[in-house]
Order: C-alpha cells, then structure tokens, then sequence
C-alpha cells in the first residue's frame, strides 16, 4: 500500500510540475493578461463608439482598435515607446504594470529548476533529499507569482479608481486568458510543491523502517571506509561453536610447549657479570690458601 502510494504521489507531482512549468511559460510569453476599451458614448442614439481597443502582456501591446489598429509594440521599461493613447490614464496603467513583470521571470525561473530536480529524484529514489529540494522550489515558485499577480492587479485597481467619472466617456478592462494560465499555474506549483514534501517524507519513513537498529553494530575501526569495523556484537549474534579434531588439539599443545617467554637481555647481562665477579673471588682465594702452605 505505501509503494503505491509513494508512486501516486510521484506520479502526480511530476504531472502537476510539469504543468505548473507550461502554464507559467505560456502566460509569460504571450500578451492576453490585459484587454482594455476605451471610447465615447453617443447621446443621439445612446451607442458607444470605440476609440481605442489593446490586448497586454509582460512583454507587448497590441491594438486592436483605433488610429495605431493592427500595430504592436514592445514595452520598453527604460523609454516610452513612441505610441498615441486617448486618456493617461491608460498610459498609466501600462507603465505600473512593468512593475510585477520580474515576479513571474523568477517564478519560472524557480519552477523549471524544480521540475530538472523533481524528475533526477524520482530517476534516483535514494536520493531522498532531492524531493525535499524540489518540494521547496516549487513552493517557492508559487510564492513568487501570487505575488506578481497581487502587485498587477493592485497596480490596475489604483489606476482605474483614480481615473475621472465623465459622463461621455467609457472605460472597459477584463484580464485575459494568459492571467487566467499564470493564476491556475500558481495551484498547480503550490500543489506540485505539497506532494514533494509529502514523498519526501514518505521515503524517509520507509527508509528508517528498512535500516537496522544502531546498537547491531560496533563503532567504526577507522574512517577510510564508510563499512569498516561494522561487525556485529558477538552477544548478539554468538558464533556457532565446532568441535576440534584430536590432531588439532594435540597440534595447539605442542605449540604452546614449544613456546618460549620472551627473554630479559638486562637481566641476562647482570647474572653474567655477577658469574664473572664470583669466579676472579675463588681465583683469589685459591691463590692466599696455596701461599699459606
């Protein structure tokens, strides 16, 4: 039940990385987050006439409408680029929204080295440290998106409650499809994110179940080898005892017999001096007794 669980949740965190990942690239490279309206109403027949019609992105505007219909413009973050706008309100909403652009860059940034991290984890399942990682990336890719959307939507709302009320003109804005890819890329990550940590946690589980207990082994003999001197108790695991054979036996006695003690060479010198010292006493002796007679 846990191996299929464990893989579930592989499975599904690789699905909703992944599609984190192509959601969140989609939404940065094209420009439908914002489509806008602008125009003047018709007192004769109470119609609205468009005098301005543009689709935005992080990168572009394009218009739709008006005297620059059909052109397309890069955003320029340093200059302005060189395009006619009816009211400056919308010209303001176009430059506060450059703002929340670095937040997705980085977002996908941080998805894209979770989903590389994700999937070399999942090739190496030892390595359990890895789903952590990518866990914390995504997580951290979420973040950093909800808060670029948060700072565009705020930037908007800013603009249009400052804009004027003028009974003649209207004022239109609905966010586009790639709003709604980054927004649903968003759940995906942070949900991406929550399976990682979860399989994470999951495999270390499994990992101290299957390890053996501490106290089966000795402490380490030395540290060139990560297996060196793990040998284990012989209380533990007492050796199986074997009758010797009687050659065997008479063998080992002859051995010990043979054996000698390991020899003091200072004391062997002192006795030898001492032997010396004795023999030139009885010399002298010998010579008094023999003068005597």
């Amino acid at each position: 039940m846990s191996s299929c669980s464990s893989r579930a949740l592989t499975i599904l965190s690789t699905v909703f990385g992944a599609c984190g990942l192509l959601l969140v690239g989609v939404a940065v490279s094209t420009d439908y987050w914002l489509l806008m309206e602008e125009g003047i109403v018709l007192q004769q027949n109470q119609s609205m006439e468009v005098k301005m019609a543009l689709h935005s992105g992080l990168w572009r505007v394009c218009f739709v409408a008006g005297t620059e219909n059909g052109r397309c413009v890069a955003s320029e973050y340093f200059t302005e680029p060189e395009i006619e706008i009816t009211t400056e309100n919308t010209a303001n909403i176009l430059k506060m929204v450059r703002t929340a652009t670095p937040f997705p860059m980085v977002s996908l940034l941080f998805v894209f080295t979770a989903f590389v991290i994700s999937n070399i984890g999942h090739i190496r399942p030892q390595r359990t440290i890895l789903a952590f990682v990518s866990g914390i990336f995504f997580i951290l890719s979420g973040l950093s998106l909800v808060v670029g959307l948060v700072l565009y939507i705020s930037s908007i709302n800013d603009e249009v409650m400052n804009r004027p009320r003028e009974p003649e003109q209207f004022f239109n804005y609905r966010y586009g499809w790639s709003f709604a890819f980054a927004a649903s890329s968003f759940l995906l990550k942070e949900g991406a994110g929550v399976m990682s940590v979860y399989l994470f946690m999951k495999r270390y589980a499994e990992e101290e179940m299957y390890r053996p207990h501490p106290a089966l082994y000795r402490p380490r003999l030395s540290e060139c080898s990560d297996y060196s001197g793990q040998f284990l108790h012989p209380e533990t695991w007492p050796p199986p005892k074997r009758g010797r054979s009687d050659s065997r036996a008479s063998s080992d006695i002859s051995i010990q017999i043979n054996q000698t003690p390991p020899v003091n060479i200072h004391l062997v010198l002192k006795t030898e001096r001492w032997a010396e010292r004795e023999k030139e006493g009885s010399g002298e002796v010998e010579e008094l007794s023999r003068i005597e007679r």
